[in-house]
């Protein structure tokens, strides 16, 4: 492969997060001489993004620290239909208030980790619902259907997995890769964007996006995609046993962000380094050395520094401080995660076993079953053995809570209110 020449397409190869590229000399080439813009987007089907679209996130982020102009596409129109791609069944259809909740959420992610003031290329947060909400769709059909084949658009294996396994896929749905091209020819028209970037299941509807460009205004545009990352057992990335590892703070606490960095398994460490954090790669060449027991400080290292960009360096040496507390010390840290319990309902007592499928440490009272017998639940440092024991008021602490918890890691302080 010849050198790359420019330095965003350095960094990016180097931390792992190419998949696929249109035109991989040429996109390097516009990076090495001029100030190229480029899109990702994001539709609004939650109040917060989680740690899988994480990678694409800090993409964005690169490109800005290296002079290029990111934009941070809110899929306000998009979300309005929902996009199929690999999935089994047409997503739930929102309503236009609901999507304008989570577009709110969704604004703040961007904050911590993209400049849309400063700068000489400030970043830009744009919203599909500009011009996507107001189209006349016979004008539609006739400036930008026609450039679309049925029989191309059936071949991509987002839809055709559908399709093979009997699946029902509404004409709905079907016009979402036509909308998602089109948006790329209306972010060349307002900001001159002649990249599109994603995760890999993406590289069809981009494709798309590229070709439709090429026929409406005889452009040129590239296609840059990442991988689509699983943890080395094999788990997808975000997604826990507990639920999704949600970006913003308001559904997910810092300390259980950290947290979950700072599970991360072994042989991830030095991968998740590249990707999420910004250190020097001889920095992660060190820390991804560490042997044994040592392999937990790069764990920590990764932690603090992924929370840092998410959620600001004092809340990242808060939840660290918190965890060196807990497993470190045993103390009683403020900055758990609490769950509130009606001060009459903690009065007349409540089964440990309900009491841990609340706080959302197990989910079923089976599952906390099973946790008693195997030792794994404990409640103010005292494992559980008994599993029809009841909690109540004589197990607060001085501080006034219930301390829960679940192995070594995890800990819900219960409070009465």
């Amino acid at each position: 492969m010849t050198a790359l020449k420019s330095e965003l397409m350095q960094i990016l190869t180097e931390r792992g997060f190419i998949h696929q590229c249109s035109d991989t000399a040429s996109l390097d080439q516009r990076f090495a001489s001029e100030t190229v813009t480029g899109y990702i987007g994001f539709d609004a089907t939650a109040k917060s993004l989680h740690v899988g679209s994480l990678m694409q996130i800090m993409m964005l982020r690169w490109m800005q620290k290296t002079g290029h102009r990111p934009i941070a596409l809110m899929g306000g129109g998009t979300t309005r239909i929902g996009d199929p791609s690999f999935k089994d069944e047409a997503r739930k259809l929102l309503t236009d208030d609901a999507i304008a909740e989570n577009l709110a959420g969704i604004r703040q992610v961007f904050a911590n980790y993209l400049d849309f003031d400063g700068g000489a290329h400030p970043a830009i947060m744009a919203n599909n619902a500009d011009w996507l909400n107001d189209l006349k769709y016979i004008d539609f059909l006739r400036d930008v259907g026609r450039h679309f084949s049925i029989n191309r658009m059936l071949s991509f294996d987002s839809v055709k997995l559908r399709l093979d396994r009997e699946q029902s896929l509404s004409f709905l749905e079907f016009n979402y890769m036509i909308l998602q091209g089109y948006d790329f020819v209306e972010l060349y028209k307002r900001h001159d964007c002649i990249l599109q970037m994603g995760g890999s299941d993406q590289w069809g509807n981009i494709v798309n996006g590229i070709e439709l460009g090429h026929r409406m205004l005889d452009r040129q545009f590239f296609a840059l995609t990442t991988p689509l990352l699983t943890t080395s057992s094999g788990a997808k990335m975000g997604k826990t046993a507990s639920g999704a590892v949600w970006l913003n703070e308001e559904m997910l606490s810092s300390f259980e962000f950290w947290q979950f960095w700072r599970n991360t398994e072994d042989g991830d460490v030095e991968r998740f380094l590249k990707l999420y954090t910004e250190l020097p790669m001889g920095e992660i060449a060190r820390l991804a050395a560490l042997q044994g027991s040592e392999i937990n400080d790069a764990k920590k290292i990764l932690a603090t520094e992924v929370t840092a960009l998410a959620r600001g360096r004092a809340a990242a040496e808060a939840a660290a401080e918190t965890a060196r507390r807990t497993f470190e010390e045993g103390a009683l840290a403020e900055d758990l995660p609490t769950v509130e319990v009606p001060s009459s309902e903690f009065g007349a007592g409540i089964g440990v076993l309900s009491l841990f499928v609340r706080a959302g440490l197990v989910a079923s009272n089976g599952e906390a079953r099973r946790q008693v017998k195997g030792g794994g639940l404990r409640v103010n440092d005292a494992a559980v053995t008994d599993e029809k024991a009841i909690i109540g008021a004589g197990d607060l602490t001085p501080e006034g809570v219930v301390k829960l918890s679940l192995g070594r890691k995890k800990h819900i302080l219960v409070r009465p209110a």
